[in-house]
């Protein structure tokens, strides 16, 4: 039945159907139309709803926006890599993945680490130097009671509370000797790998000595038996990927620490991967090369996971090394100066590279100066945290620097200062030397040094309570304050004593270079400006009570009416003199000096071990390790024992003249190749002025003796913790040597020694048939 229906306005008619007349067809067609209409009208509802849930939490700053902003970071930290040990730098090193990524990144060459393991793992994990939390000496022992300080917070911890997942695969060396040390207890929510700083690569077994030998993997806090036999690079690699495939991306971002125990001792790479050298002559190199192989793969992996996981896109991989190369066992620091353990370049100078779709300039090599303890607030900031909340950083957040090319805003590092490690090996003729060319700038008339009677080290003081030198050691560490100039108590570097009458004799060296000639033990304190550094010209404005009262006694000798010829002809050869002295100071130097009082108390003690740079500059003082230039082709085939490798031994030489300063131009000479500390002292005095405003910031040493405690064989022969909580603090100081220890060592055995080599020399032989 149709009905029909007129419009108003003289509109067309709308036709009506009645319902009862529809055929099925359209009865059909009309339900699918509303069905269509109500599905788009829900849909549309849905995301109306979640555009607004995710335009309140941009407005609000929740944490599900915050999370889709923070980058995930992977830290892949390798060990005893050198300067010449890697592609880009060596083509015989095959690093196919390494050298890709670091050239679509941006390449790190001014960059700095610790020259040894503990150090530069403690300033990664902290962002402060080791003489800020006691590690200044050496690497944590497997037997000593020593971790990092309780009270110092860290970077996965730091990273925690900005809402990271964090994990650490691979090696910790950072004290585990109670439960509070373990990683886990750092900040790291799970860890899997060894505690101990070397481990044999496929048994997992560290040794302390002998007969001091453990099982050494875990998982969390737990010892993760059931892993001998498997390669530690492929088993660390498979446990990262594992933690890629399981994180979930819309949870938390990710911080992972892969910490491989590669390239470091002993030298175990698979035989497959040792064909690839087999031209190379030297053993050592050969299988150092060959371990590099596994690494450069183990890279490949995590990459590969990280892009096949959905992680890629949203992420940020460094790589570092932890110190410089050991040639003794392969590696390489060519051109740069020194090896693993020393401060010289070859032991400090890192290889590093950061590799990012993040990165706003990719694809350039970056000069700026960086230092490992900048990853800390770079990597906290980078995640969106706090990092006024850490207290005491020496670290700078260089991302900009990185990401963008900006200047760096460091301008210095400290390298360190041991003050436990003091070269000894003065010589008397040094001395006079140094006595002779004091005596030729001495201002006083007729003064001249009284010759040492016996041989003195470092001039005692009076211990202060700022100094971070309260130790216990078998020769009492010195202490480097800078005491006020009128301290009764403080004492000229040698005593003065006036000479007057026919005796005296002008000073045959005075025609000679002024002081710095051969560098003093003692520095002084120079002239310090209001920015706290010292001057330049190094002159000082006090006067002390010796030197005012000789020119009083001077003043009143003067020649009267009634003295006789003689003693008019003597005064004029010392007035003579001293005219000589003021005409040659004023023709070297182009003007008029002023008058120098005797010497002041000392800056810096220069046989203390320490190393600093400041921009271009670096300054080295005490024994700075063994400094030679190392090519491939001088590499050994025999390596020596793990413990002497990790410190330099003493030089088997003695020079007349022992130098314990040295000064580079570290960015025209970055070979360390000329020394200038000669001809530039005032650069000198600035540079020890820094080390003497670091050394009373630093804290005392911590380098405490074995505990017996410790030994495996007491823990199921395994390296666990030994300790109760409540023994945090319970050693002070040093370890003290007793004297019998020193006798048993100055014993020699032929038979030993000749056991040795023979062990050593068929340990080659068999190498050389690989």
């Amino acid at each position: 039945m149709r009905r029909t229906i007129r419009s108003r306005g003289g509109e067309e008619p709308f036709t009506s159907i009645d319902p009862s007349s529809r055929s099925p067809a359209v009865t059909m067609q009309a339900a699918v139309t509303a069905l269509i209409v109500l599905l788009s009208l829900d849909f549309l509802s849905v995301q109306s709803k979640s555009d607004l849930r995710n335009s309140s939490n941009v407005q609000t700053g929740e944490t599900g926006q915050k999370t889709k902003n923070q980058p995930h970071i992977i830290f892949i930290l390798i060990d005893d890599q050198g300067y010449n040990d890697i592609g880009y730098h060596n083509p015989t090193i095959k690093t196919p993945t390494l050298d890709k990524l670091a050239a679509e990144g941006v390449i790190l060459e001014n960059y700095y680490v610790q020259p040894i393991c503990t150090p530069s793992r403690s300033q990664l994990i902290t962002g402060r130097y080791q003489i800020h939390t006691g590690l200044q000496h050496s690497i944590i022992r497997p037997r000593q009671p020593s971790c990092l300080p309780s009270h110092m917070d860290t970077l996965p911890e730091r990273l925690r509370e900005a809402g990271y997942s964090t994990h650490m695969v691979g090696k910790w060396h950072l004290g585990f000797y109670r439960k509070a040390c373990l990683p886990t207890r750092k900040g790291f929510d799970t860890f899997f790998g060894s505690l101990t700083g070397s481990v044999d690569y496929y048994s997992y077994r560290s040794c302390d000595g002998p007969g001091l030998c453990g099982y050494d993997l875990h998982d969390n806090e737990r010892v993760a038996w059931g892993q001998k036999g498997k390669y530690s690079t492929m088993l660390f690699t498979q446990r990262a990927r594992k933690i890629l495939e399981s994180h979930n991306l819309t949870d938390k971002p990710l911080f992972l620490l892969l910490s491989l125990q590669a390239v470091h001792t002993p030298l175990q790479p698979p035989k497959s991967y040792i064909y690839p050298y087999r031209d190379m002559a030297n053993v050592a190199r050969r299988k150092f090369a060959a371990m590099f192989s596994t690494v450069d793969e183990a890279v490949r992996n995590i990459t590969y996971a990280l892009r096949k996981y959905g992680h890629y896109r949203n992420s940020v991989i460094i790589y570092s090394t932890d110190n410089g190369a050991q040639p003794f066992t392969g590696g390489s620091n060519w051109p740069l100066r020194g090896r693993k353990g020393t401060y010289w370049e070859g032991g400090i100078r890192g290889v590093a590279f950061v590799h990012s779709p993040l990165l706003k300039r990719r694809r350039r090599v970056s000069k700026a100066l960086l230092h490992i303890t900048d990853w800390f607030p770079t990597l906290v900031g980078l995640a969106g945290g706090n990092i006024s909340q850490s207290q005491g950083l020496d670290g700078f957040d260089v991302w900009p620097t990185i990401s963008e090319g900006k200047e760096s805003p460091r301008k210095e590092i400290l390298h360190n200062i041991d003050p436990l490690h003091k070269y000894l090996t003065e010589t008397k003729s040094s001395h006079d030397k140094l006595s002779k060319k004091a005596a030729a700038v001495s201002p006083t008339k007729g003064a001249t040094f009284k010759k040492p009677k016996k041989q003195k080290k470092v001039v005692k003081q009076k211990l202060n309570k700022k100094s971070g030198f309260k130790l216990k050691a078998t020769k009492k560490p010195q202490i480097f304050t800078q005491p006020a100039t009128k301290s009764k108590k403080s004492k000229p570097v040698s005593k003065l004593k006036q000479r007057s009458g026919p005796k005296s004799k002008p000073a045959p060296e005075s025609k000679t270079k002024p002081q710095f000639q051969h560098q003093p033990i003692l520095y002084h304190k120079p002239k310090i400006q209001s920015s706290g550094t010292p001057s330049a010209s190094g002159a000082f404005n006090h006067k002390s009570k010796r030197t005012t009262s000789q020119n009083h006694n001077l003043s009143q000798s003067r020649p009267a009416q009634n003295k006789s010829k003689k003693e008019l002809k003597e005064q004029f050869k010392l007035k003579s003199k001293q005219m000589f002295l003021q005409n040659q100071n004023i023709s070297q130097s182009g003007s008029p000096t002023p008058r120098l009082q005797p010497a002041p108390p000392p800056l810096w003690d220069t046989s203390v071990q320490a190393a600093i740079r400041v921009g271009d500059w670096k300054l080295l003082t005490g024994d700075p390790g063994h400094g030679d230039w190392v090519p491939l082709q001088m590499l050994p085939t025999l390596p020596g024992r793990w413990w002497n490798l990790e410190r330099s031994s003493a030089p088997r030489y003695k020079s007349s003249a022992h130098k314990n300063v040295w000064l580079f131009n570290i960015t025209s000479d970055p070979f360390e190749r000329q020394d200038l500390a000669d001809q530039r002292p005032d650069v000198v005095q600035q540079l020890l002025a820094r080390l003497a405003y670091y050394n009373q910031t630093a804290v005392p040493v911590y380098f405490p003796p074995d505990d017996p405690r410790a030994n495996p064989s007491r823990h199921g022969e395994t390296w666990v913790p030994w300790a109760d909580e409540e023994e945090e603090g319970k050693y002070q100081g040093v370890y003290k040597k007793g004297k019998n220890a020193k006798k048993k060592r100055k014993k020699k055995c032929q038979l030993c020694k000749l056991k040795s080599f023979f062990l050593k020399l068929n340990t080659g032989m068999m190498s050389n048939g690989i």
